[in-house]
């Protein structure tokens, strides 16, 4: 489902901050991408929202059914406790769309892969196989269970309900 060839429009792509920030301007027409990415680009690169505001993106939000298919989905993987909401309406919208999704995050990818949406990669290589993801107790090694939704706590998972030791996320064995 790779497909790293370059392109020089993007249209029926739904695009993630990581292209936002680096892709050249003439490979982001006509692209699509979550409202809640401007915030983002706000906070961490205003000098490129505001040269983004200048060309076509398509700003949209995904529907509830699509962003449910999507937590559900990154449930069975695992993926929830390592995503945000915003990684969720981005893959939301691929799926919703029909879009090939441009992302380096490996957890999109995984999802994406899992789901069977196409996926290309900004600067990286990409994922080589799906894996599923448990949380694991850090002190007493039980697996606990997975978030019902996505955390703006990065790396923040919790603690254990039986033994209160700070929680994890690894391959499942």
């Amino acid at each position: 489902m790779v497909n790293n060839t370059p392109r020089h429009v993007v249209e029926g792509e739904v695009v993630d901050t990581s292209a936002l920030i680096s892709w050249p301007l003439e490979r982001l027409f006509g692209s699509l991408a979550s409202p809640k990415q401007k915030n983002e680009l706000i906070t961490n690169h205003p000098e490129r929202m505001d040269i983004i505001d200048a060309i076509e993106i398509k700003w949209e939000n995904p529907d509830k059914e699509s962003i449910k298919k999507i937590t559900d989905i990154s449930k069975e993987t695992g993926d929830i406790a390592g995503l945000s909401q915003i990684d969720i309406e981005i893959l939301a919208l691929a799926i919703e769309n029909d879009c090939i999704l441009i992302t380096d995050d490996y957890r999109m990818q995984n999802i994406a892969e899992y789901s069977k949406i196409e996926w290309r990669s900004v600067n990286t290589d990409g994922i080589k196989n799906i894996w599923e993801w448990e949380i694991v107790c850090i002190g007493c090694k039980m697996v606990n269970k997975t978030p019902d939704k996505p955390s703006d706590k990065k790396n923040d998972l919790g603690e254990c309900l039986e033994c209160g030791t700070k929680l994890k996320i690894r391959k499942k064995k």
